[in-house]
Order: structure tokens, then C-alpha cells, then sequence
């Protein structure tokens, strides 16, 4: 009878043993602090962008981090004005937000080339290269840390308008009024256009109300997400320019709460961001104009060889505007007209 006793409680022991130890094993892990990140988007909730950028970063960061890092997302002007939220997350108010590199311009002198110059690059590859294996990517990374601002670009992708009447002539070009932004919208006021800021959540009625003739809002996509081929049915290609023109910022001091291995985290999911977001867009973009002709009776204006002349023109005038900005817009500008000279473009 003894010995039965002391072989259960011999048994006991030794569940009780594992059973401290395997609480042992998964205290850690337990105590792990969890992160909540406020998101302050450029992005309304209906442009296409809004779900595909920050809707996938959101689900590969929390499941990546087994719920560790969570994102709050808030679409453009919830928390903050477009403009301000640079601003906001320089200053650790936003752990992070989405911007046009145009919304930074009084803060980042290599914002215009980020914008994309207009009629440089031809290709979406080549934009692409120029920033991750020539370097603009770094060097802006590098701008945006002196004022505690971790950049990283979401995607490159072509920029092309929608207007209500065709495109013809230059005569025709001369008399629009476009909504645009950042150095776009300088671009085709000095071609001659009325270009105008209008955001995001008011663009669709001012095209209706004939506020303006046409818009820029991506490509594609945006144009379709946002409603706007019911009102203007032509497509205008070639593209004003292929560019960064999505951002993805973190403050840093956001970034350095985080522990290590979420930090790294962080990183490599901006990292992939960019070229998955950048091949999908791509062909997002040839399926939804493809959608759009069909459905919305859209027809693609190729702009007359004399306006794309004078367009070529104008934007090269505005290249060198761009390279007085700092000593590192020079660079970055010296650099790209090598790249462009290289592809036999200069």
C-alpha cells in the first residue's frame, strides 16, 4: 500500500514538474508586449489603393507578428489633412501614415524627383531599378530620417489622366482644367493646362459639376475605384510620368519602441510591399482599363505626337528646377539623367 502511494505521488510530481515547466515555456511569449499603430491614410476609403496597400501591409504585419503589431487604419482626412500628416509622423502623433511624396515637398528636397519628372521614365521597370538598385530609394530614406521619418516607398506605377472630351490638339491640351498635384500640377500649369489641388473625397463631384475637365488619380485603378469613368470616358496615355507616388512613413520613434525582431519585421514587410504591390498594380491596371472599355464605354486618347512633343519639352525645362533644390537633388538628378542617356532616352 506504501509503495502505491509513493508511485502516485512519485507520478504527481512529475506532471506537476512538466506541467511548471511547460508554464515556464509559454510565460515568455504570453508577456509579450502587444502594439497598436494609428494609420493616417492619403487614401479615401473608395480608392483602390486604400484595400490593396494598407489592407495587405495591415494583414502581413499582424499575422507576421502573431498579433504583436496591430494596425489601426484611418482613411484621408479622419485624423489629419493630407499635408499634415509628414508632419504628424515626424512628430510621433501617427506611428505611421501613407503621403504623395509632394505632400512632404517643404521637408524633402528630393520630393519633386520622387514624384516622378515628368516624361522620363518609359517604362515601369526602369522606375523601379532607379530606386532600389541605383539608390533614390536610400537617399530618400536618408532625407526622411533627419526629421525622424522612416520611408519607404509602396509601389511605382504609371500616373495618366481621365478627361470628359478627347484630346486633339494642343490648342485642345492649352484649355483644360485638371485636377493634379505636386509637381504634376506645376507641370501642366507650365504646359499650359489650368491644373488645380482638389482631394481626394471632393474629386468626383468637381468633375461632375465641371469644376474641372479631367483628373489625375493613378492610373486605372484609381480612376475606376473612384467613380470617375461614369463622368469622363477618355483614358489619355502616355503617361504623365511612372513614379513613387505612394509612400508608406513611420515615425521613428514608433519604430524604436518596437523590439528588435519586430523591427526587422517592419522593414522587410515594406520591403516586399514594394515589389508586390508594384507587379499586382501593373496588372490590376491592364485588366481594369481592358473592364473599363468594355463596361463603361472608356476609349483610350493617345495625345497627338505635337502635344507629347511640347509636353517632353516643358517637363525637361523642369528637371534642372528640381536639381537646385539641395546638393542631393542634384546627385539624384545627375544620376538619373545617366540612367535615362544609358537607355538611349537623353
Amino acid at each position: 500500500m506504501l509503495n502505491n502511494v509513493r508511485k502516485k505521488l512519485t507520478v504527481f510530481a512529475s506532471a506537476l514538474t512538466l506541467g511548471v515547466s511547460a508554464a515556464l515555456a509559454v510565460t515568455p511569449a504570453a508577456a509579450q508586449e502587444t502594439f497598436t499603430w494609428k494609420v493616417q491614410s492619403h487614401w479615401p476609403g473608395a480608392s483602390s489603393s486604400y484595400k490593396d496597400s494598407l489592407g495587405r501591409l495591415k494583414e502581413q504585419l499582424e499575422e507576421r507578428s502573431d498579433g504583436r503589431l496591430k494596425l489601426q487604419l484611418f482613411e484621408a482626412g479622419s485624423l489629419f489633412k493630407a499635408q499634415e500628416t509628414f508632419n504628424a509622423v515626424s512628430r510621433g502623433i501617427l506611428e505611421m501614415g501613407t503621403i504623395s511624396p509632394s505632400y512632404a515637398s517643404d521637408k524633402m528636397t528630393l520630393a519633386g524627383i520622387a514624384s516622378g519628372l515628368p516624361f522620363a521614365f518609359r517604362n515601369v521597370w526602369e522606375a523601379a531599378y532607379f530606386h532600389q538598385a541605383l539608390g533614390f530609394e536610400e537617399m530618400l530614406r536618408e532625407e526622411a530620417a533627419q526629421h525622424g521619418v522612416y520611408w519607404a516607398t509602396d509601389k511605382v506605377y504609371p500616373t495618366e489622366m481621365v478627361v470628359k472630351e478627347p484630346i486633339e490638339s494642343l490648342e485642345d491640351f492649352k484649355s483644360l482644367k485638371i485636377r493634379s498635384s505636386g509637381a504634376l500640377q506645376k507641370f501642366l500649369t507650365e504646359a499650359g493646362a489650368a491644373a488645380s489641388y482638389i482631394p481626394g473625397g471632393e474629386l468626383y463631384t468637381a468633375l461632375d459639376s465641371g469644376i474641372v475637365d479631367g483628373a489625375h488619380w493613378g492610373a486605372a485603378q484609381g480612376a475606376y475605384s473612384m467613380a470617375l469613368y461614369e463622368i469622363a470616358k477618355y483614358h489619355v496615355q502616355p503617361a504623365l510620368n511612372i513614379a513613387g507616388t505612394d509612400v508608406i512613413i513611420v515615425s521613428q520613434k514608433a519604430m524604436d519602441k518596437l523590439p528588435a525582431d519586430l523591427q526587422q519585421l517592419v522593414k522587410d514587410v515594406l520591403q516586399e510591399q514594394f515589389w508586390y504591390r508594384t507587379n499586382e498594380y501593373l496588372y490590376k491596371e491592364r485588366i481594369t482599363l481592358a473592364k473599363a472599355i468594355a463596361e463603361e464605354g472608356v476609349e483610350v486618347n493617345t495625345l497627338p505626337q505635337d502635344v507629347q512633343d511640347h509636353l517632353v519639352q516643358v517637363g525637361q525645362a523642369m528637371w534642372d528646377e528640381e536639381g537646385k533644390r539641395s546638393d542631393k537633388a542634384a546627385e539624384a538628378l545627375s544620376m538619373l539623367k545617366s540612367f535615362l542617356s544609358d537607355l538611349g532616352y537623353l
